[in-house]
């Protein structure tokens, strides 16, 4: 549907992530139904930025950016201001926190006509009383709150005060990438894929993997991804003399080709707004054993698609472990019910259909 007017997304990028893939997939597909699509990077010169910054305009989406010299830069926001003035976008929708603050800001400042704003994650400054109090305070500038999960809505109302239920939900989705691979090891080697840092979980992770090698001795995993906590994480599996049993990837791309080299893939995190590892799992027919928190329950089936264990707790990951590393046809049939759910449920279409009917809605109320 072609529309008058520019849809501007805001967003401070440092690399790829899981709100930037979502956007890698979500914005060029709204510029094929005829939207008028703009990215524009808030930054602070980081390498991964610059990476994202290829990636969406090599999809053909014009990208402008702001630098920040600081999370607090009076100078970004008034160029903000600046360029919101001169570009007149029709529709602001805002991704994280620094793009809320300064865009929805300076949106209602510079009478942009539609604010939108997403939340994309569990973080920890979330808990603190005086952020939450702020977030509040600029969620009042935004006309559409959209949360990608259910779980991460609910996280939204106990943590920061948030009413849930004004949150539209918009999962992420995922495009189908041909047929997927069995797998064809004879070990159960385990994936587990995300940046190294504590809320990830890989603590618990490798703590729960000692414990299950001891049942199942060729039991392997593989660590995909980059992170501060990947000294304290090396250390930590020579204390638990995992030895050869476990291997650091660093980052790795395309993630499905590491996904097809695993049997089952593990997402242990303690806080997760969506989980889209999982979703990429699931499209490949990998069972996932995943911490039941944020929008994870909503993806994976309990003994369905995989199994869900309370986060941050080794032994009932430990027992869901060896429950599917010890029966790999049975962990197959599992990942074969997953790209069934996937393909059903989560595909990008059904998440691209979902952004422009909250966009038509949105206008059509206003006018």
């Amino acid at each position: 549907m072609s529309q008058s007017g520019t849809v501007l997304h805001l967003q401070k990028v440092a690399g790829i992530s899981g709100s930037e893939a979502h956007l890698l997939s979500l914005l060029p597909r709204l510029k094929e139904r005829g939207w008028d699509i703009r990215f524009l990077m808030l930054h602070e010169h980081e390498p991964g930025a610059w990476d994202f910054a290829r990636e969406l305009t090599g999809r053909g989406i014009p990208l402008d950016s702001i630098p920040l010299a600081a999370d607090v830069d009076p100078f970004a926001f008034l160029r903000l201001a600046g360029y919101l003035a001169r570009r007149r976008p029709t529709i602001l929708h805002t991704h994280l926190v620094h793009a809320d603050v300064y865009g929805q800001l300076a949106g209602a400042l510079t009478g942009v006509p539609l604010r939108v704003s997403t939340k994309h994650g569990f973080n920890e400054f979330r808990e603190n009383p005086g952020f939450a109090l702020g977030d509040r305070a600029i969620a009042t500038f935004a006309h559409t709150h959209i949360a990608i999960s259910r779980g991460l809505a609910r996280y939204l109302e106990e943590v920061e005060g948030f009413d849930g239920s004004s949150f539209e939900i918009v999962h992420y989705g995922i495009e189908p990438n041909g047929a997927s691979r069995p797998y064809a090891g004879a070990a159960p080697v385990l994936l587990c894929v995300g940046r190294l840092i504590p809320i990830k979980g890989h603590i618990v992770l490798l703590r729960a993997l000692a414990a299950a090698r001891r049942r199942i001795p060729d039991l392997q995993l593989l660590i995909a991804g980059r992170g501060p906590l990947e000294p304290a994480l090396r250390a930590l599996a020579r204390e638990l003399e995992l030895g050869d049993s476990v291997r650091f990837l660093g980052y790795v791309t395309p993630v499905q080709q590491a996904i097809e080299e695993a049997a089952i893939v593990v997402v242990p995190s303690m806080g997760e707004g969506f989980g889209m590892v999982a979703l990429e799992a699931m499209e490949r027919a990998r069972p996932v054993i995943a911490a039941e928190i944020g929008g994870l329950g909503e993806l994976v089936q309990d003994g369905v698609t995989g199994l869900l264990v309370p986060p941050g707790e080794a032994e009932p990951l430990e027992e869901a472990i060896v429950r599917l590393a010890g029966d790999l046809p049975h962990a197959a049939d599992m990942g074969d019910a997953g790209r069934r759910r996937a393909l059903e449920h989560f595909l990008q279409e059904r998440c691209t259909d979902r952004t422009e009917l909250l966009y038509e809605g949105a206008l059509g109320a206003r006018n």
